[in-house]
């Protein structure tokens, strides 16, 4: 049976924390603590601005959630430092084995998305940098309708997008938020936990699957689990 994958970009596909490499320069020891912070403010500030209603777009919030990660940690950030980093985030890496299943997918016959928080130049640039970019069928950015996940109406935006019914459309995310949101529609859900430490919120509802990384997932559905 072919089946649509709807896969979440940052932490699922690409690994955000690639940027610790470039923060050592700057800030030392302190850099695997810099870039959780970061992107633990950057996540923040999209849920804020959703649910204030006051949008601007992913890079804005990678911008200001950078800022103030230097000041709370009284790290200081030159502003050509600052701009060196936003432009190391549009070239994160994949993680390793995220090229080769999802070639192995898309070739299985199975239809390939991006779907993400990200403006659409910024993950052209991503994808295509990570070398990921050809296995998608196209890029959803919640941009388009100027909101965040988990909004309930940037999942219903990508299934119109798409022209999938959600019980054969699958949302892959490492983020339980995101699994959560993409449930609350009907969508299908594949969890990939990359790490023991993380944990699924206790909310009463269980993702249907579960993976510790790509591969496995790819290997489930050249399955006969997969049909």
């Amino acid at each position: 049976m072919q089946l649509t994958f709807a896969f979440d970009i940052y932490g699922t596909l690409i690994d955000t924390s690639g940027i610790t490499q470039n923060l050592r320069r700057l800030v030392g020891d302190q850099a695997e603590l810099f870039s959780s912070r970061w992107r633990e403010k950057q996540l923040e500030y999209s849920f804020r601005r959703g649910l204030m209603g006051d949008y601007v777009d992913f890079s804005v919030c990678t911008r200001q959630a950078l800022a103030y990660t230097s000041a709370q940690l009284e790290l200081p950030i030159s502003d050509s430092a600052t701009e060196e980093l936003l432009e190391a985030y549009r070239h994160l890496p994949a993680f390793p084995e995220v090229p080769l299943a999802l070639a192995k997918l898309r070739d299985s016959g199975h239809r390939l998305y991006a779907f993400s928080n990200g403006v659409p130049a910024d993950l052209e640039i991503l994808l295509s940098s990570a070398g990921i970019r050809d296995n998608f069928i196209d890029l959803v950015s919640v941009d388009e309708i100027h909101t965040f996940k988990p909004d309930p109406a940037t999942y219903r935006h990508f299934l119109a997008r798409s022209g999938v019914p959600p019980d054969r459309c699958f949302l892959v995310s490492s983020n339980p938020f995101d699994l959560l949101g993409a449930m609350a529609v009907s969508l299908r859900s594949a969890w990939i936990r990359r790490s023991d430490a993380n944990h699924f919120d206790p909310w009463g509802k269980q993702p249907e699957l579960t993976f510790t990384s790509l591969t496995d997932l790819q290997q489930a559905f050249d399955s006969p689990r997969g049909t």
